[in-house]
Protein backbone atom coordinates (compact mmCIF):
# COMPACT_ATOMS: atom_id res chain seq x y z
CA UNK A 1 0.00 0.00 0.00
CA UNK A 2 1.33 3.38 -1.01
CA UNK A 3 -1.63 5.35 0.36
CA UNK A 4 -4.39 4.75 2.88
CA UNK A 5 -7.55 6.59 3.83
CA UNK A 6 -8.13 6.84 7.55
CA UNK A 7 -11.77 7.30 8.55
CA UNK A 8 -12.09 8.77 12.03
CA UNK A 9 -13.70 11.42 14.21
CA UNK A 10 -13.40 15.19 14.10
CA UNK A 11 -13.81 15.05 17.89
CA UNK A 12 -11.18 13.87 20.36
CA UNK A 13 -13.53 11.82 22.52
CA UNK A 14 -12.53 11.08 26.12
CA UNK A 15 -10.10 8.16 25.88
CA UNK A 16 -6.42 9.17 26.03
CA UNK A 17 -5.33 5.79 24.60
CA UNK A 18 -7.34 6.49 21.44
CA UNK A 19 -5.65 9.89 21.11
CA UNK A 20 -2.19 8.39 21.60
CA UNK A 21 -2.79 5.53 19.15
CA UNK A 22 -4.21 7.91 16.54
CA UNK A 23 -0.99 9.93 16.61
CA UNK A 24 1.08 6.72 16.56
CA UNK A 25 -0.86 5.49 13.52
CA UNK A 26 0.11 8.68 11.69
CA UNK A 27 3.74 8.32 12.76
CA UNK A 28 3.77 4.68 11.60
CA UNK A 29 2.30 5.57 8.20
CA UNK A 30 4.99 8.21 7.72
CA UNK A 31 7.81 5.86 8.71
CA UNK A 32 6.48 3.25 6.25
CA UNK A 33 6.19 5.87 3.45
CA UNK A 34 2.42 5.40 3.25
CA UNK A 35 0.56 8.56 2.24
CA UNK A 36 -2.33 9.51 4.51
CA UNK A 37 -5.60 10.47 2.84
CA UNK A 38 -8.07 11.90 5.32
CA UNK A 39 -10.73 14.55 5.97
CA UNK A 40 -8.30 17.54 6.16
CA UNK A 41 -9.14 18.75 9.70
CA UNK A 42 -6.57 19.78 12.30
CA UNK A 43 -9.00 19.01 15.13
CA UNK A 44 -10.09 15.76 16.78
CA UNK A 45 -8.74 12.32 16.06
CA UNK A 46 -8.33 13.40 12.43
CA UNK A 47 -5.87 16.07 13.45
CA UNK A 48 -3.91 13.66 15.66
CA UNK A 49 -3.36 11.19 12.80
CA UNK A 50 -2.32 13.96 10.41
CA UNK A 51 0.03 15.50 12.96
CA UNK A 52 1.70 12.15 13.51
CA UNK A 53 2.35 11.86 9.77
CA UNK A 54 3.61 15.43 9.43
CA UNK A 55 5.86 15.27 12.49
CA UNK A 56 7.69 12.40 10.79
CA UNK A 57 7.88 14.05 7.36
CA UNK A 58 5.16 11.96 5.74
CA UNK A 59 2.79 12.95 2.96
CA UNK A 60 -0.77 14.01 3.83
CA UNK A 61 -3.65 14.58 1.42
CA UNK A 62 -6.67 16.30 2.94
CA UNK A 63 -10.07 16.13 1.25
CA UNK A 64 -12.87 18.37 2.51
CA UNK A 65 -16.17 19.73 1.19
CA UNK A 66 -16.25 23.51 0.98
CA UNK A 67 -19.05 23.85 3.56
CA UNK A 68 -16.89 22.14 6.23
CA UNK A 69 -13.74 24.19 5.64
CA UNK A 70 -14.37 26.55 8.54
CA UNK A 71 -16.25 24.15 10.83
CA UNK A 72 -13.60 21.40 10.78
CA UNK A 73 -10.72 23.90 10.75
CA UNK A 74 -8.54 22.76 7.86
CA UNK A 75 -4.97 21.78 8.68
CA UNK A 76 -2.64 24.43 7.27
CA UNK A 77 0.41 22.25 6.59
CA UNK A 78 -0.99 19.51 4.37
CA UNK A 79 1.00 18.19 1.41
CA UNK A 80 -2.13 18.58 -0.70
CA UNK A 81 -5.63 19.95 -0.03
CA UNK A 82 -8.57 19.00 -2.23
CA UNK A 83 -11.87 20.85 -1.83
CA UNK A 84 -15.05 19.15 -3.03
CA UNK A 85 -18.61 20.32 -3.56
CA UNK A 86 -20.18 17.79 -1.20
CA UNK A 87 -19.64 14.82 1.11
CA UNK A 88 -20.23 12.22 -1.62
CA UNK A 89 -17.52 13.70 -3.83
CA UNK A 90 -15.21 13.75 -0.80
CA UNK A 91 -15.65 9.98 -0.31
CA UNK A 92 -15.11 9.26 -4.00
CA UNK A 93 -11.84 11.21 -4.09
CA UNK A 94 -10.65 9.56 -0.87
CA UNK A 95 -11.46 6.19 -2.44
CA UNK A 96 -9.66 7.03 -5.70
CA UNK A 97 -6.50 8.23 -3.92
CA UNK A 98 -6.23 5.24 -1.55
CA UNK A 99 -4.92 1.70 -1.78
CA UNK A 100 -6.72 0.73 1.44
CA UNK A 101 -8.86 2.03 4.29
CA UNK A 102 -8.39 2.10 8.05
CA UNK A 103 -11.22 2.81 10.45
CA UNK A 104 -10.35 4.18 13.88
CA UNK A 105 -12.75 5.67 16.46
CA UNK A 106 -15.32 8.18 15.35
CA UNK A 107 -19.05 8.86 15.28
CA UNK A 108 -21.81 8.77 12.67
CA UNK A 109 -19.58 10.16 9.90
CA UNK A 110 -16.99 7.47 10.48
CA UNK A 111 -19.69 4.79 10.48
CA UNK A 112 -21.10 6.19 7.22
CA UNK A 113 -17.66 6.02 5.58
CA UNK A 114 -16.98 2.53 6.92
CA UNK A 115 -20.30 1.04 5.82
CA UNK A 116 -20.22 2.68 2.40
CA UNK A 117 -16.69 1.55 1.53
CA UNK A 118 -17.43 -1.92 2.93
CA UNK A 119 -20.61 -2.14 0.85
CA UNK A 120 -18.67 -1.13 -2.26
CA UNK A 121 -16.27 -3.99 -1.56
CA UNK A 122 -19.14 -6.44 -1.01
CA UNK A 123 -20.62 -5.40 -4.36
CA UNK A 124 -17.31 -5.95 -6.11
CA UNK A 125 -16.75 -2.27 -6.89
CA UNK A 126 -13.28 -2.42 -5.37
CA UNK A 127 -10.83 -5.00 -4.01
CA UNK A 128 -8.92 -2.78 -1.58
CA UNK A 129 -8.35 -3.89 2.02
CA UNK A 130 -10.53 -2.42 4.77
CA UNK A 131 -9.14 -2.55 8.28
CA UNK A 132 -10.57 -1.77 11.68
CA UNK A 133 -8.03 -0.68 14.28
CA UNK A 134 -9.96 -1.70 17.38
CA UNK A 135 -8.29 0.62 19.90
CA UNK A 136 -9.15 -0.16 23.52
CA UNK A 137 -12.21 -2.21 22.51
CA UNK A 138 -13.89 0.76 20.80
CA UNK A 139 -15.34 -1.41 18.03
CA UNK A 140 -16.19 -4.52 20.08
CA UNK A 141 -19.92 -3.76 19.92
CA UNK A 142 -19.82 -3.06 16.16
CA UNK A 143 -17.99 -6.33 15.52
CA UNK A 144 -20.53 -8.16 17.73
CA UNK A 145 -23.40 -6.57 15.77
CA UNK A 146 -21.85 -7.71 12.49
CA UNK A 147 -21.75 -11.26 13.89
CA UNK A 148 -25.46 -10.95 14.71
CA UNK A 149 -26.08 -9.93 11.09
CA UNK A 150 -24.36 -13.14 9.98
CA UNK A 151 -26.27 -15.27 12.53
CA UNK A 152 -29.60 -13.81 11.40
CA UNK A 153 -28.84 -14.29 7.69
CA UNK A 154 -28.44 -10.64 6.66
CA UNK A 155 -24.69 -10.79 6.03
CA UNK A 156 -22.55 -13.54 4.56
CA UNK A 157 -19.63 -14.70 6.69
CA UNK A 158 -17.29 -14.25 3.71
CA UNK A 159 -18.12 -10.53 3.63
CA UNK A 160 -17.48 -10.13 7.34
CA UNK A 161 -14.21 -12.04 6.99
CA UNK A 162 -13.15 -9.59 4.26
CA UNK A 163 -12.78 -6.87 6.92
CA UNK A 164 -9.41 -7.16 8.63
CA UNK A 165 -9.40 -6.38 12.34
CA UNK A 166 -6.57 -5.94 14.82
CA UNK A 167 -5.88 -4.18 18.10
CA UNK A 168 -2.36 -3.15 17.04
CA UNK A 169 -1.17 -0.85 14.27
CA UNK A 170 1.60 -3.16 13.08
CA UNK A 171 -0.71 -6.18 13.16
CA UNK A 172 -3.39 -4.39 11.17
CA UNK A 173 -0.98 -3.08 8.54
CA UNK A 174 0.52 -6.56 8.12
CA UNK A 175 -2.95 -8.09 7.63
CA UNK A 176 -3.82 -5.38 5.12
CA UNK A 177 -0.57 -5.97 3.24
CA UNK A 178 -1.41 -9.69 2.96
CA UNK A 179 -5.10 -9.11 2.16
CA UNK A 180 -6.66 -11.44 -0.38
CA UNK A 181 -9.68 -9.80 -2.04
CA UNK A 182 -13.04 -11.48 -2.28
CA UNK A 183 -13.87 -13.12 -5.60
CA UNK A 184 -16.08 -10.89 -7.73
CA UNK A 185 -19.78 -11.52 -7.04
CA UNK A 186 -21.17 -13.76 -9.76
CA UNK A 187 -24.57 -12.10 -9.63
CA UNK A 188 -23.24 -8.60 -10.29
CA UNK A 189 -22.14 -7.23 -13.63
CA UNK A 190 -20.20 -3.99 -13.16
CA UNK A 191 -21.37 -2.74 -16.56
CA UNK A 192 -24.93 -2.52 -15.22
CA UNK A 193 -23.97 0.02 -12.55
Amino acid sequence: MKSVSVFCGSSEGNDSLILDQSYTLGKTLALKNITLVYGAAKIGIMGKVAQGVMDYNGRVIGVIPSFLKTKEIVHANLSELITTDNMHDRKIIMYEKSDGFIIIPGGFGTMDEFFEITTWGQLGLHTKPIGILNINGYYDALIAQCKVMVERGFLNQINLDAIVIDTTIEGLLEKMKNYKPLPAPKWLNKDRL
